[in-house]
C-alpha cells in the first residue's frame, strides 16, 4: 500500500527538466542514466548526436574540415533518439548507429563537426523538442545544455574533474596496457576540452547557476545519490 501512494506522489509531481553538462570522462553518461531511472525520468545523451551526425558526414564523403560544406549537409541525416534510460537508442536515417558512433574516427572528428554553427542550430533545435515531450521530465546531458541548449532547466549539474581521473576511466583504468597510453587518451582528453571550449558557437562552459560537483574522488554511486538528492531538493521546494 506504501509502494502505491508514493507511486501516486511522483507521478502527481510536475515534470522535471535536469540539465547535466561536463567534459568527457567525469562522468556523464553513467550518472545521467542512473539518475533517469532511479527518478522514473527520461534520458537523452546530445553527445550522442553529435556523434551520429558526424558518423554520417563521414560515411557520406563529405570533408569534417570544411565548415561549409558540414554546413551544407547539416539538415540531410534524419536523427532518432531513443529515450529509456535503461537502453537509449539512436539511428540515423533508420541505421541502429549506437556502436559505430563510438570508433575512434568518429570521436577524432566530433568535436570539428560539432563547432559548425548549422550543426549546432539543427541538433539544440531537436534536443529542446525531445527535452519538452512527456509529462515527467528528462535527463539531459551534453556540453551546453545549461547554458544554450535548456537555459531554464529545473535542475543544472556541471560535473567536473582532473584529467588524470577522466583519462583512466575513458581508458577502462587501462588494465593490462602500457602508461603511454593513458598519457595518450589524456592528451586527446585536454585536446578535445580545449576546441569545445574554445568554439565560438555554444562553447563547453559551467552556466552561472549550475551545482559544480568534483567527481575526482567520488564513486559513482556517490555521484548519483549528490544528483538524485538535489533534484528532490529542487521538487521539494
Amino acid at each position: 500500500m506504501s509502494v502505491t501512494v508514493e507511486t501516486a506522489a511522483r507521478t502527481a509531481q510536475a515534470a522535471v527538466i535536469v540539465g547535466i553538462d561536463g567534459p568527457s570522462g567525469t562522468g556523464k553518461s553513467s550518472t545521467s542514466k542512473a539518475v533517469a531511472a532511479e527518478l522514473g525520468l527520461r534520458y537523452l545523451d546530445t553527445g550522442a548526436q553529435y556523434r551520429a551526425i558526424t558518423w554520417w558526414m563521414l560515411n557520406n564523403g563529405i570533408d569534417v574540415r570544411d565548415a561549409a560544406a558540414v554546413a551544407d549537409a547539416a539538415g540531410k541525416p534524419t536523427l532518432v533518439s531513443g529515450t529509456d534510460p535503461a537502453a537509449p537508442t539512436i539511428t540515423v536515417d533508420g541505421q541502429d548507429a549506437a556502436g559505430p558512433i563510438r570508433t575512434k574516427e568518429v570521436t577524432a572528428a566530433v568535436s570539428a563537426v560539432s563547432a559548425v554553427p548549422e550543426v549546432r542550430s539543427r541538433l539544440t533545435e531537436l534536443q529542446r523538442s525531445i527535452a519538452a515531450e512527456g509529462p515527467r521530465g528528462i535527463v539531459v546531458e551534453g556540453r551546453d545544455i545549461g547554458t544554450t541548449v535548456l537555459p531554464d532547466a529545473d535542475v543544472k549539474i556541471f560535473l567536473t574533474a582532473s584529467a588524470e581521473a577522466r583519462a583512466a576511466r575513458r581508458s577502462g583504468e587501462l588494465a593490462g596496457k602500457e602508461s603511454s597510453d593513458l598519457a595518450a587518451t589524456q592528451a586527446a582528453l585536454v585536446k578535445r576540452d580545449a576546441a569545445d571550449s574554445g568554439r565560438k558557437t555554444s562553447p563547453l562552459a559551467k552556466a552561472d547557476d549550475a551545482v559544480e560537483v568534483d567527481t575526482t574522488e567520488l564513486t559513482l554511486n556517490q555521484v548519483i545519490q549528490c544528483v538524485v538528492t538535489l533534484i528532490e531538493e529542487k521538487r521539494a521546494a
